[in-house]
């Protein structure tokens, strides 16, 4: 039943590695539907028919949201990067470049703002299809359990007062205009300076990107009783002064202290939902007795939730003397 969303999946990940690799002649449509042993006919309707979008437009929106990290962040001549990404010259580059983002690449550079940016899709996930864990392969990191202080910064977020867990957060954000998952980790993405941000150039990199809960009076009682918001965003320099999409909020919020609830790196289609709950089980038997602490439950305080298989899994959730 899913066997294409996996043959697209592997379509999808082979893009993005020729991308970076500057390799183009692996990511034509011929290259690619051999490789997989299909008709470029029987690839392209199956491409769209789970993407939503032809291949080539994929490949086009995936490619400049590459090189708009590259004009942002590199010394680079656009000419060169134009070459680079496949483009015949400067003038089809900017052309491409602006109809996308509204703006030409060299405009782009003297004055970045966030604009959605095409973020990679994953056609295939084991939990967006409710099939779970597979194998047998356990990691034999225990939860570490820490306090840290973290200094004063701002949380740029969209939230939702009614959602319940992530797919359900991201199902009802699709219904609002603007705020959709690809709509608002494409503007997120495009963000320089963010505090999370792993320095990775290529676009949904993990780029800082995460979950939150704000503690809220009118709230509901989360699973671990007492009120909160569901948000998502990107935590930045107390200083930013970029601009802010008009679909999110800005937030500032104070240096303060916090316990860490951590899982390394896991095999995220065997272990996940077990990773979850071993955190969710350390958070709920976590004894404050001799620490001095308590959980600062009071309104407004941010818990973030940190969700990256290759380097971890974690919550930062807010203290105060008790």
């Amino acid at each position: 039943m899913y066997e294409w969303h996996k043959q697209i999946q592997v379509i999808v990940d082979e893009i993005d590695e020729c991308i970076k690799n500057r390799n183009s002649e692996a990511i034509t449509l011929r290259f690619l539907s051999r490789k997989l042993g299909y008709s470029e006919f029987h690839t392209t309707r199956k491409f769209k028919e789970i993407s939503g979008m032809s291949f080539r437009d994929y490949l086009r929106h995936r490619k400049l949201a590459f090189a708009l990290k590259e004009v942002r962040d590199s010394e680079k001549s656009i000419l060169d990067m134009a070459f680079d990404y496949g483009f015949s010259s400067h003038e089809a580059f900017t052309r491409a470049f602006k109809g996308t983002y509204g703006v030409t690449p060299s405009e782009y550079r003297r004055k970045p703002m966030p604009v959605a940016l095409r973020t990679k899709i994953n056609p295939f996930d084991r939990y967006f299809f409710g099939l779970g864990e597979i194998g047998m392969v356990k990691s034999a990191d225990d939860v570490k359990i820490y306090f840290v202080t973290i200094p004063a910064h701002k949380f740029l977020h969209i939230k939702n007062d009614e959602s319940n867990g992530y797919w359900d957060f991201w199902q009802k954000q699709s219904l609002i205009p603007g705020q959709d998952c690809e709509t608002i980790c494409g503007l997120l993405d495009s963000i320089k300076g963010k505090l999370d941000d792993d320095g990775g150039s290529e676009p949904n990199s993990g780029g800082g990107q995460i979950m939150a809960y704000i503690n809220d009076p009118d709230g509901r009682l989360c699973d671990w009783g007492f009120p909160r918001i569901e948000c998502f965003g990107v935590r930045l320099p107390l200083d930013y002064k970029g601009d802010i999409p008009p679909q999110m909020l800005m937030i500032d919020v104070p240096e303060s202290e916090y316990l860490v609830f951590e899982h390394g790196p896991f095999d995220y289609e065997q272990e996940n939902r077990s990773v979850e709950e071993k955190i969710e089980k350390a958070m709920a038997a976590f004894d404050f007795s001799r620490s001095g602490y308590c959980f600062d439950t009071s309104p407004g305080r941010v818990i973030y939730m940190y969700h990256d298989p290759e380097r971890f899994f974690k919550y930062i959730r807010p203290v105060r003397k008790s």
